[in-house]
């Protein structure tokens, strides 16, 4: 059981997107020591608190920063972006980083319909994603009489993967042949049917033999179980901003998270947020344990905003730990 990192490059209140930056590779460098095999970072526009718009200078920096953990998209917003530039970004990537980079895909936009707008962003494109992933493969992978080629990138493996929160990207991605990773951070509703699609209609392909699928959840570890609870209070404050359509910096915990949202809000934010393991050691290490008994993936990858930087580091190193005493038990 591998396990891995996704940051969105939070920017709290009273920081700069330079500070989120700075906080993304000290997590990726204690990933790196902790044992997680990827770090990934997400595109988004248009979001106040979340600095990863410009995905792939990002890796490249977090790259830079750390010496052998993976580093990728989670994901690209593949119809924001022509195929071929995709290709010769993570391409480039690949080039300075070999054997080090990923890149996984999504068709929604990641932001909202003005700025979707302004990123002359097509809306039918979404229904051209099936299709642009396959021309983005041809790029690394060229087929005979291939006019157009991606340098860099041409002949590099960067793994691609494709990223879905509802049952149609388990099937393209079993269709073609590729990982699969759930983001059941803030959509868990279809997690277990989605899976289970992707395994059983898995196709072996040239890129993947067998089925390998990921799922993200959210964790947030620290000492004692109150501690945790107070921390989680961050994402579920920032969830409930979200449904709020109210854009603002990420907030600091509070003591009395009742008191932030209303009865319809909490139910919709939490929702959400199910799928989170939260607590101390014993508590997050049991959820984990229960719910690898209910669903078969190979790897977890884990979300978990922090508002305090050395409690982050630290719910992360601890949930390493429960990671690799998983993995002893399991030997």
């Amino acid at each position: 059981m591998q396990y891995s990192i996704l940051d969105l490059a939070n920017i709290y209140q009273g920081e700069k997107a330079k500070d989120a930056f700075q906080r993304a590779v000290s997590l990726a460098q204690l990933g790196e020591q902790q044992g997680y095999t990827r770090f990934w970072v997400a595109e988004h526009h248009n979001m106040i608190n979340i600095a990863s718009s410009a995905t792939a200078v990002l890796i490249g920096h977090l790259a830079e920063k750390t010496s052998k953990i993976r580093v990728g998209a989670g994901g690209i917003m593949l119809p924001n972006h022509a195929p071929l530039m995709v290709a010769e970004a993570f391409g480039t990537l690949e080039s300075l980083y070999p054997g080090r980079i990923d890149l996984g895909l999504g068709r929604a936009p990641g932001t909202d319909q003005a700025t979707a707008y302004a990123l002359r962003r097509d809306p039918s494109r979404a229904e051209q994603f099936p299709n642009e992933v396959a021309e983005l493969l041809t790029y690394f992978h060229p087929v005979d009489n291939q006019r157009i080629h991606a340098i860099p990138g041409m002949g590099l493996d960067v793994p691609i993967w494709i990223l879905g929160s509802s049952l149609f990207g388990a099937q393209l991605a079993a269709y073609m042949g590729l990982p699969y990773a759930f983001a059941g951070h803030f959509a868990p509703a279809q997690m277990k049917e989605a899976l289970r699609i992707y395994r059983e209609q898995f196709r072996p392909s040239p890129y993947l033999e067998k089925p390998y699928a990921m799922l993200c959840m959210n964790a947030i570890v620290a000492d004692s179980r109150e501690e945790a609870q107070y921390l989680f209070t961050t994402m579920q404050q920032s969830f409930t901003l979200l449904i709020r359509d109210d854009r603002r910096l990420t907030p600091p915990p509070i003591e009395d998270i009742e008191s932030f949202w209303n009865p319809l809000e909490k139910r919709h934010a939490s929702s959400m947020l199910k799928l989170s393991a939260v607590g101390d050691k014993t508590d997050v290490k049991a959820y984990i344990t229960e719910l690898l008994e209910e669903i078969e993936v190979e790897e977890l990858m884990f979300a978990g905003m922090v508002y305090d930087r050395e409690k982050r580091l630290h719910s992360f190193k601890l949930l390493s730990e429960v990671m690799q005493e998983i993995q002893q038990e399991n030997q």
